[in-house]
């Protein structure tokens, strides 16, 4: 069976606060941790009122620290906010306290509005345009302390110096994401969850155009897919409401904390908006363990991730971690601890 993963947004609803939020994420890392998933990974995005985390760094040195088995990792660093000397120093010292656990995922998007963008980076420099390759180059020439004689870099070292960086992963979700990972040949994460690009297409152009690199002989891809898995189909169907009315608001641009089930339920959808939510739903895996394998398999198949990272936003957060038990269960995955 393909292993399993976990992309988290620490997603605030309307009966859990931000910082509530923030800890049902440790929760459910170390719920997660026990089951026999790979990896825990924490997204970072600014100003969006259903989202709690703008920092993985922090959120990932937290879960590390009660956890025992699972990597943990950045899903992602946004790079265009911060200096790559800042990211190399943080997450040096994060591999040097949880060796071997960690992971650095990069995007190339600010994960906010231009606003907050602007406010991010004000302070910083002042470039236009998208500078995540060169900013990208930055963070390796860190690693590999290797600006030239007379750079003004040359003779500054990211401390703690005996420590690498953990692997870089490059995130995205369209075709120049998918060439770029395998051009530099890093390992490559999709994010079929809110992609528009096709995920088949991504994974495979990234296989077959990689290069190997010092950073990785092979490629290495991982597929993130939203599911919501309960006992039956007609729960989750149920669990799923919340989702369909919070992925319709955001794309009228409303991004408001997740709201209950019953509030979902009782919302008077127009037949557009019906519509709407059925072509969301096409980024969305709802069932029985049984019927999200079902549906699950074509894509596996057809893409050939090397490992499947799930993202569960459900207004409950025991039936969150029920759905990641069920999928455990399902993948056959070995329990550890």
């Amino acid at each position: 069976m393909i292993p399993l993963s976990v992309l988290d947004l620490s997603v605030v609803t309307t009966g859990t606060k931000p910082a509530a939020a923030l800890r049902n994420s440790i929760d459910l890392a170390r719920h997660v941790d026990g089951l026999g998933y790979v990896r825990y990974w924490l997204a970072e995005h600014h100003n969006l009122a259903s989202v709690a985390s703008p920092a993985p760094d922090v959120m990932i040195g937290q879960i590390a620290a009660v956890t025992k088995h699972i990597r943990v990792g950045s899903g992602g660093v946004m790079l265009p906010n911060h200096a790559p000397l800042v990211v190399a120093e943080r997450f040096k010292m994060l591999e040097a306290l949880f060796p071997g656990r960690i992971d650095l995922g990069l995007g190339r998007a600010p994960g906010t509005d231009g606003a907050t963008a602007y406010a991010l980076r004000s302070r910083l420099d002042r470039r236009e345009g998208d500078d995540f390759l060169e900013r990208l180059h930055e963070l390796i020439l860190w690693q590999t302390r290797e600006f030239p004689s007379g750079h003004p870099y040359h003779n500054v070292v990211a401390m703690p110096d005996d420590t690498p960086l953990p692997p870089i992963w490059l995130l995205g979700s369209s075709d120049y994401s998918s060439e770029l990972a395998a051009q530099v040949g890093m390992g490559f994460a999709f994010a079929h969850h809110f992609a528009s690009h096709d995920a088949i297409d991504a994974m495979v152009h990234y296989r077959n155009r990689f290069q190997p690199s010092a950073w990785s002989a092979s490629p290495r891809a991982i597929l993130a897919v939203a599911v919501i898995a309960a006992d039956t189909d007609e729960e989750a169907e149920k669990l799923a409401a919340s989702f369909d009315l919070n992925r319709l608001r955001r794309d009228l641009g409303q991004y408001l904390p997740l709201p209950s089930v019953e509030e979902a339920l009782a919302y008077p959808y127009t037949g557009s908006e019906r519509t709407s939510i059925q072509r969301n739903r096409s980024r969305l895996f709802v069932g029985s363990p049984a019927t999200v394998q079902k549906t699950l398999q074509p894509l596996i198949d057809a893409s050939k991730p090397d490992e499947l990272m799930v993202i569960t936003a459900v207004y409950d957060h025991e039936a969150r971690k029920k759905s990641y038990s069920l999928l455990a269960e399902a993948f056959g995955l070995k329990a550890v601890g």
